[in-house]
């Protein structure tokens, strides 16, 4: 079975090799149809401490690390890319 892969926020990197990452997803209200956010956090592996708060990143889950990591950071995602020149 294919391992899930994850995009979210690091909201904390107060831990040692750890980082907290928020994952926002977008929902349809059941009743009254209105999309609205809904976010989870997870405890991600960063085993050299290597992304901070605020950055984006994708995580992909693993086998249990600890009590709550059971995923970990693959790569950071580059949200700051320049818009291509219009001809």
């Amino acid at each position: 079975m294919p391992k899930r892969v994850l995009t979210g926020t690091v909201v904390s990197d107060k831990g040692d090799k750890t980082v907290v990452v928020r994952v926002e997803r977008k929902v349809k209200h059941p009743l009254y149809g209105k999309i609205i956010r809904r976010s989870k956090k997870y405890h991600a592996h960063d085993e050299a401490n290597a992304y901070h708060e605020g950055e984006t990143v994708r995580i992909e889950e693993t086998a249990p690390i600890s009590k709550l990591k059971t995923w970990k950071v693959i790569e950071r995602v580059d949200t700051h890319k320049s818009p291509e020149t219009a001809a």
